[in-house]
């Protein structure tokens, strides 16, 4: 479900039972390619998004698998120079032979593929519902409640090459996911009034992303605008999300 920004409304967390509220016992999870939604952002960049990217009961499988055997940990980290703990749990799963990743001045431990069969699964999908895609490491995040969020920021790290396929599975409770681009350089020359304009809705986007949902971002995405998951005091429910990269 694609919202505007200015109208969005915000979201409750899926049921607790499990039983799916539109179930097809026909149609399996690895069949599921079908129905993405493609935003253009313009400048090369694009979103992919498929609300229904694995079966309703697979992602409950997956949702309780990864909650209770991934090695969680919330990571002291540094932001605008000053040490805080980061509002959500994490898990880094990575190829061997990669350089390491750092992040606002935190470096993580890989694990391996090996050691959490199900992300290989999980991964083997996510390649098959867009081919050509090579991921070879797997940033997780866990968010406990509405409390825990990630701020606005861009996965444009170096060792992803200058235009990042990042794919984002989500599961559990449903969270908001926004995205704005990033203000032009100003030209010092230019007067104010040509400087300051006010966003239009072209510049902003939102979705709900959907228990089971798949999310990617193409091109200069990363380059050209900014994403977030904000704090939701309804979000009562954990939500789990994996963002599939590859390191150059």
């Amino acid at each position: 479900m694609i919202t505007s920004m200015l109208k969005l409304k915000t979201t409750e967390c899926e049921p607790t039972n499990h039983s799916d509220p539109d179930p097809d016992p026909e149609e399996s999870t690895a069949e599921k390619t079908k129905g993405m939604t493609v935003i253009d952002l313009g400048n090369a960049s694009q979103v992919l998004y498929m609300s229904r990217f694995l079966s309703y009961q697979d992602s409950w499988d997956y949702f309780h698998y990864l909650d209770k055997n991934i090695h969680w940990t919330r990571p002291t980290i540094r932001v605008f120079g000053r040490s805080c703990i980061q509002p959500r749990d994490t898990c880094y799963v990575a190829s061997e032979g990669l350089p390491d990743l750092v992040y606002s001045g935190y470096q993580p431990r890989a694990y391996s593929w090996n050691e959490f069969p199900p992300l290989r699964e999980i991964l083997d999908l996510v390649h098959k519902a867009l081919p050509g895609s090579k991921f070879n490491s797997l940033l997780l995040n866990r968010y406990k409640g509405g409390n825990d969020y990630v701020g606005w920021h861009a996965d444009d790290e170096k060792l992803y090459g200058p235009t990042p396929e990042i794919a984002s599975v989500s599961f559990g409770c449903e969270r908001d996911f926004f995205l704005k681009k990033k203000p032009a350089k100003r030209n010092g020359d230019d007067p104010p009034s040509k400087r300051t304009k006010k966003n239009n809705d072209s510049d902003q986007h939102s979705f709900v992303l959907k228990h089971g949902s798949l999310l990617v971002m193409q091109g200069y995405t990363q380059r050209d605008w900014v994403h977030s998951v904000p704090k939701r005091v309804k979000a009562g429910a954990v939500r789990i999300n994996l963002t599939f990269r590859l390191i150059c």
